[in-house]
């Protein structure tokens, strides 16, 4: 049971402070900090002196939503969306992926059902910032009646690093790819780019033919986006699909020519997906969806080479706790999972391994709310 769960639990007494210090960490620019303790306060009533949840307003089977807050508030968390950097850059636009995070939200808010913020642990990992080394990153989460879970992360280092990834995580009810998005820049001179849809399924030929041809028919219009990933950090035959956008380049005008408008059609079509797809409610469909999106997470997080960047920059402890309890949040961490390198513009870790991504069985710190 997450934190936030027992916290819906406790006693007035305990959880009004508790309340009242996670606001005082939200910037007093992003929302007032009564009013939110009065807007929040009002979401949950009392019964035998425990606070118990208005089912209308909060969900616990997501984790903790945000009842205080409309999308607007929580978009804005942290100064979101950023005009500047925190580091040092040349250009007149040194935050070269902010446009596909402004376009992503505004996009969310116009088709998706019943969006609303979700916590995951923000109060942990929602922003931090290496003042010296002037890098910061900050993540935000959402749902919807289509998606379980979208979490957006940036990463700011000025002209040095410049990081945005996203994952759409659709609803368990739909048996589909994870949507996954990772655009890197390293010093304005080399670029790495990834959008696919990230199959689940060992044997996933069946699923595939509903969206293998139309993936195909956006990616042939994109030569720049038709590269083959290397092997020195993931397996391409697992967890990634025949019509991934892959792209290696130091032309920044890629990113408005091609990579943009893709990515856009690529989300867009995710989303039709997810409309047209028959929902399966039983119990055994939707453990299905959810032990494969964990073994997913595992794989992903055991081999993300932004770890050893985000461990010289923040620590090695909040990194390992952000990428496996945060960044891929169904997945557990073994013993002896590959130790990688901290990433150096495209520099390689050690060979993937498909010991792991195989996994059946669902992790067992799974925890229902993510």
């Amino acid at each position: 049971m997450k934190p936030q769960h027992l916290l819906l639990a406790a006693p007035l007494s305990i959880i009004y402070p508790a309340v009242e210090a996670y606001v005082s960490t939200r910037p007093q620019s992003f929302v007032n900090r009564q009013d939110s303790l009065t807007k929040l306060s009002s979401s949950i009533h009392i019964v035998d002196n425990k606070l118990t949840e208005k089912s209308d307003e909060i969900d616990l089977s997501d984790g903790f939503l945000f009842p205080a807050l409309s999308i607007e508030e929580a978009e804005s968390i942290h100064g979101m969306p950023w005009k500047d950097t925190i580091g040092k850059s040349e250009s007149e636009k040194p935050l070269i992926y902010m446009d596909f995070w402004e376009w992503q939200i505004d996009f969310m808010k116009e088709t998706l059902t019943n969006l609303r913020p979700l916590d995951c642990d923000l109060d942990k990992y929602s922003y931090n910032e290496n003042t010296d080394k002037k890098a910061r990153i900050v993540s935000q989460c959402y749902r919807s009646d289509e998606y379980r879970k979208i979490r957006m992360t940036y990463y700011d280092a000025g002209d040095n690093t410049q990081v945005f990834n996203s994952l759409w995580y659709p609803d368990p009810q739909y048996n589909l790819p994870v949507l996954g998005i990772d655009l890197l820049a390293f010093n304005r001179k080399k670029y790495l780019a990834i959008v696919d849809f990230q199959p689940l399924h060992d044997e996933e030929s069946d699923h595939a033919i509903l969206f293998e041809e139309r993936l195909k028919s956006i990616k042939d219009e994109y030569d720049s986006l038709k590269g083959r990933m290397s092997s020195k950090f993931y397996d391409e035959t697992q967890f990634f699909s025949q019509q991934m956008l892959f792209s290696r380049f130091d032309d920044e005008s890629i990113i408005s020519r091609e990579l943009f408008p893709a990515y856009k059609r690529y989300v867009d079509l995710h989303t039709k997906l997810v409309g047209e797809t028959s929902s399966d409610h039983s119990a055994q469909g939707k453990e299905l969806v959810l032990d494969r999106q964990g073994a997913y997470d595992t794989y992903s997080a055991e081999r993300d080479p932004a770890t050893g960047l985000f461990a010289s920059m923040f620590g090695k402890e909040w990194a390992d706790e952000f990428v496996f309890d945060f960044l891929f949040s169904l997945s557990e961490k073994k013993e002896g999972s590959p130790a990688l390198p901290p990433m150096s513009g495209m520099g390689g870790g050690p060979p993937a391994s498909s010991s792991h991504a195989g996994a059946k069985e669902r992790p067992t710190h799974v925890r229902s709310s993510d």
